[in-house]
């Protein structure tokens, strides 16, 4: 099958595959500007920008943390990196990824508009009043990440009647995705709740609508399961984990040894502070927690307001902002390691140039 070029809003896409924000720190500037330069949307996750350069650009730290979402979510950092990944591909099309969940939400996705993105990615959450904040930037293509029929309605409604306007795609995510699932742990193992058999239901919906992309995502891993999410009315895919595998990712060293030697068995799902499900490769950092032996949670970053200030942190044993940047800066005992449920699949590390070419040909390239 011949891929065609996917269009998100007034932007061009030349390959339909989109790589998903991961953060902390595991797609920024690197990664996310050698994707799009090579042909398919690179994506900068806007959480922990705070980090960037070894925290240069948040204006206070407490013991190596940014302190408060002001920092955290670091405009300088995010400016740096949006101009850092234009260094490497130029005008082509370049996405952010800004949860829902997060702390000033709305502040972060105007930041990422003045610092020039071109296509905004929303999940972990219903993001209703989306559009409000892109009002002064037409340009900007909004893409909402959405687990159903009901909750693509709900948005296309409120959008609708408070904005004038539709999604210029939408992301829908299955259960077998990395980090935080939009599902509860029952529903990630139903057959009714599995990518495939969400697609054709949501494609109904879109019906109702108007006409815009489905980009399907979620234990997508080749050539040919790209083809078959594009059998089922997929325009475009999204992939995470298996561009954790490439040397351009922005990930440390021991972030991608951790995948690389995970086996099948050690990915798992497991509690997290933000509420969700989320999966990731189980470590010591777990074990840990499972004695109540983990590392100190004090929220310095009052990262995700479902964590309640760091009340859901110590409910489930862990602050997901200080384990996140811990597999960052690749402290493997304390960091937390996120990956799709196909991260086991991952044997080696190769340039961002070569795993397009294989996802776009196929493997034998």
């Amino acid at each position: 099958m011949a891929f065609t070029s996917l269009k998100i809003g007034k932007h061009h896409i030349e390959y339909p595959i989109i790589q998903g924000g991961m953060g902390l720190g595991i797609s920024w500037d690197k990664l996310a500007g050698t994707v799009s330069l090579e042909g398919g949307l690179g994506v900068i996750s806007a959480v922990g920008t705070g980090y960037y350069n070894d925290g240069k650009y948040s204006k206070k730290m407490v013991s190596s943390r940014p302190l408060e979402a002001e920092n955290f979510y670091s405009k300088e950092g995010l400016n740096a990196i949006v101009k850092n990944a234009r260094k490497i591909c130029g005008n082509k099309p370049l996405g952010v990824n800004i949860l829902y969940a997060i702390n000033e939400y709305d502040r972060v996705i105007k930041d990422a508009c003045e610092a020039g993105v071109d296509i905004i990615i929303t999940g972990a959450g219903l993001p209703t009043n989306m559009p409000e904040f892109t009002a002064n930037f037409p340009d900007v293509a909004l893409v909402p990440i959405v687990s159903s029929a009901k909750a693509l309605k709900i948005i296309c409604k409120r959008w609708t009647q408070r904005y004038n306007r539709l999604p210029d795609a939408i992301v829908v995510e299955g259960p077998l995705s990395g980090g935080h699932q939009g599902f509860t742990y029952e529903q990630c193992a139903l057959a009714e709740y599995q990518l495939e058999n969400l697609i054709a239901p949501i494609l109904e919906e879109i019906k109702l609508w108007g006409d815009f992309p489905l980009i399907a995502a979620g234990g997508i891993w080749d050539h040919s399961d790209i083809e078959k999410m594009m059998a089922l009315g997929a325009q475009g895919v999204q992939m995470g984990t298996r561009f954790i595998g490439t040397h351009e990712c922005d990930a440390d060293t021991t972030f991608k040894e951790v995948l690389i030697e995970a086996k099948e068995e050690d990915i798992q799902l497991f509690k997290s502070p933000v509420g969700y499900p989320a999966r990731g490769v189980k470590t010591h950092l777990h074990t840990l927690v499972e004695k109540r032996e983990g590392p100190a949670i004090r929220c310095v970053s009052n990262c995700v307001s479902p964590c309640h200030r760091g009340q859901e942190a110590k409910a489930v044993g862990y602050c997901i902002a200080d384990r996140l940047s811990d597999a960052y800066f690749g402290k493997r005992e304390t960091g937390l390691f996120f990956t799709g449920s196909n991260g086991y699949k991952l044997n080696e590390i190769i340039s961002v140039k070569e795993l397009i070419a294989k996802l776009v040909h196929g493997e034998t390239v």
